[in-house]
């Protein structure tokens, strides 16, 4: 769940200044959270304190509106309703790492997932980018090989995640969907050598940065057994203290290294 939370922070300076290179600072004074670190963590208190879903995701939106969040989703939380609407965009895929690190099977992994998603991205697009990133994040920290990994969510989910980032790269631009943004972090996982590696392979495609790393740096976590100590010590620097507490909270109870 960290390394999700890293990978917004890092990536939140290149969401609408993109870069095409891994050569960049890892931090800068301009780096903070954005929603997808809210939301992630709301999930993570859901669980937590067994709350509904849709609780938690509006209680967190009311606590910080300004954090970035897309114009269905601040209807969607703002308003009375809790119904869903119907949307395939990757903030399903970017809040799901609590739960591939929760559960201790993967049936009952990506069932929470699908439940996680539906609240507001009930297409199936936005349900299956939500499971396919907790499912990486499982397999990942359950001993899993990275070509087991890809086998089993290209078979799964019919994700192409045989294009290279090479290949991506040149043409990659800002794409806000579970479809076109999912497969390609995992890809920028797949490719990497250690965490670090990982979310300058997903900020190097451009795109939607912040989200793209999000996805990848919890997979990336859940397989190379942590976060590197001195990423984590900026990411409780820049996170608040109720935020950073929820996250150590998680962090304790389900024994996330």
């Amino acid at each position: 769940m960290i390394g999700a939370i890293a990978g917004d922070i890092i990536g939140s300076v290149y969401e609408w200044r993109n870069i095409k290179t891994k050569e960049f600072p890892l931090f800068s004074p301009k780096c903070r959270f954005t929603d997808d670190t809210v939301l992630t963590i709301a999930l993570a208190d859901s669980i937590l304190n067994q709350v509904p879903y849709s609780n938690k995701l509006k209680e967190y939106f009311s606590r910080y509106p300004r954090a970035g969040y897309g114009g269905r989703f601040h209807q969607w939380a703002s308003s009375l309703q809790s119904r869903p609407y119907n949307s395939w965009g990757n903030g399903s895929a970017m809040r799901v790492s609590p739960v591939g690190f929760a559960y201790q099977d993967l049936e009952t992994v990506l069932a929470k997932a699908k439940e996680s998603a539906a609240v507001t991205h009930n297409h199936p697009e936005g349900i299956k980018g939500a499971q396919a990133t907790a499912t990486a994040i499982f397999l990942a920290r359950t001993g899993h090989t990275k070509i087991a990994l890809q086998e089993y969510l290209e078979n799964q989910f019919h994700y192409d995640l045989q294009t290279s980032l090479e290949e991506i790269r040149p043409t990659y631009q800002f794409d806000v969907s579970c479809q076109g943004s999912v497969p390609q972090a995992i890809r920028a996982f797949l490719e990497s050598d250690s965490f670090e590696d990982a979310l300058r392979n997903a900020i190097s495609l451009g795109g939607d940065s912040d989200t793209i790393a999000c996805i990848t740096g919890g997979i990336a976590q859940a397989f190379y057994g942590g976060v590197p100590q001195f990423i984590q010590e900026k990411v409780f620097e820049i996170l608040d203290k109720p935020l950073g507490e929820i996250t150590l909270r998680f962090l304790e109870q389900y024994k996330v290294i």
